[in-house]
């Protein structure tokens, strides 16, 4: 209440002054509204009694209220933000006090194509399959049956089926070689799709790894005993081949240094025989030619 008292005493003592032909009373009546009202902030404080300064020394009483009037309305606007200026050469608009940074833009990954992607849902589950009776059952029981409503387990064991059915050697086949590598097969591109989705799961990241040494081994075995099918198998299962690396160590600088110095010293080694050869044949070629002069 007292604060709006203070107020209509301020207006009341700059329209008189003004009047009169006062101006210094106006002045002190506008610096003294502005601190009231922000007290605290004495930059604008400062701002606002050079304004009206100015104002006095530059133009009339009637220019005076009229500036104090617009400095009046555009500091009650906002107390924060950038300003234009309030009155033609007095005031300039301010840089905005912060720059926001802008949201990062995402980038959707591209998420391969799954190895399950390509069974489809009405298929009959594995352990129903053979079942004849699940083949003339109704739509509600089949669709209970079906892939549609199936695990993930469920459809891993299918996959795992058509892949072993592609390599094996006859129906009856389910320890060889080739089957066993289909089986790997499809563990490992299972935990690679688990993986692309929780890359911290070092638990099955080892399991994977380990896998793929085992069928490396198997392959490797298969390369050796019967290379038709182990063409066969790269084939029907997509799998490419890398040979393994002719060294298993680090090529530190210590290790280079060491091959170099071996490999000369080989070469010289080398070279010594090949004269002591030389040499031999030498002297057993003169051994003849004298044995034969002899005769």
């Amino acid at each position: 209440m007292r604060f709006h008292q203070d107020n209509a005493k301020d207006e009341a003592a700059t329209i008189w002054s003004v009047k009169h032909g006062e101006p210094h009373v106006a002045v002190a009546a506008v610096a003294r509204r502005f601190s009231v009202t922000f007290s605290g902030l004495v930059l604008r404080w400062t701002v606002f009694t050079d304004m009206a300064l100015r104002a006095v020394l530059k133009s009339s009483a009637g220019a005076l209220l009229e500036s104090c009037l617009k400095a009046r309305s555009c500091g009650s606007a906002s107390l924060s933000g950038p300003r234009a200026g309030c009155v033609a050469g007095v005031f300039a608009a301010l840089p905005p006090v912060r720059q926001y940074a802008r949201g990062a833009k995402t980038v959707k990954k591209t998420v391969p194509q799954s190895q399950l992607s390509d069974l489809p849902p009405t298929m009959l589950k594995m352990d129903y399959s053979a079942v004849p009776l699940a083949q003339t059952t109704d739509d509600v029981v089949k669709r209970l049956l079906s892939l549609e409503l199936g695990c993930h387990t469920d459809k891993l064991k299918l996959k795992t089926e058509q892949l072993i059915a592609k390599v094996q050697r006859d129906e009856n086949d389910h320890s060889s070689v080739e089957v066993r590598v289909a089986i790997l097969t499809a563990r490992i591109r299972n935990y690679q799709e688990h993986l692309q989705k929780h890359p911290k799961d070092k638990a099955n990241k080892r399991r994977m790894l380990m896998a793929i040494d085992r069928r490396k081994k198997h392959l490797k075995n298969l390369r050796l005993v019967h290379y038709e099918a182990f063409e066969r198998v790269c084939e029907q299962l997509g799998i490419t081949y890398t040979f393994p690396p002719e060294y298993y160590r680090w090529a530190t600088r210590r290790w280079l240094a060491k091959k170099a110095f071996c490999i000369k010293v080989f070469k010289e080694v080398q070279k010594q025989k090949a004269e002591k050869r030389l040499q031999m044949k030498q002297s057993v070629a003169s051994k003849e030619t004298e044995a034969a002069k002899a005769q």
